[in-house]
């Protein structure tokens, strides 16, 4: 195999193949940027928080956060689509790369408000109540 990368002039990536497929455990400060809410951040803070934001792979019907539970992390959407739905008024909406959702658990100390699934393989980045609290509920305070 080594002998025909070289017939073809490509290199033989076959040894560093397992790199290329990992997948990143946190959220760059590139991706972090495309979601608009988070736009506005300086860079220092967006690096600080892609680096506390945990990346999860969701295959196509897993549901990442279900209506009345208490879970307080805060997600942005990198790649999918997602749906959100409520128990008593169904489906509510699509939510596509660079929305963000799970903001009024940690925001208001409530359970959760609505159910999002994934409707095709996504890619989240998660955050835990303490970096939500530090980083990301200051960008709220002007919507009062």
């Amino acid at each position: 195999m080594g002998h025909s990368a070289q017939l073809s002039g490509r290199p033989d990536l076959t040894e560093s193949r397992e790199e290329l497929v990992t997948p990143r455990r946190s959220a760059t400060q590139h991706e972090l940027a495309r979601v608009e809410l988070l736009a506005a951040l300086p860079g220092e803070t967006l690096a600080k928080l892609g680096q506390r934001m945990e990346r999860e792979e969701v295959a196509p019907g897993t549901v990442v956060i279900r209506e009345g539970e208490s879970d307080d992390r805060f997600y942005v959407l990198l790649a999918g689509v997602l749906a959100v739905s409520q128990r008593d008024f169904g489906a509510r909406g699509v939510l596509r790369p660079g929305d963000y959702f799970g903001e009024v658990a940690p925001a208001m100390d409530i359970p959760r408000t609505a159910t999002v699934s994934a409707m095709t393989p996504s890619v989240v980045a998660s955050c835990d109540r303490a970096t939500f609290d530090e980083l990301v509920r200051p960008l709220f305070a002007d919507d009062d």
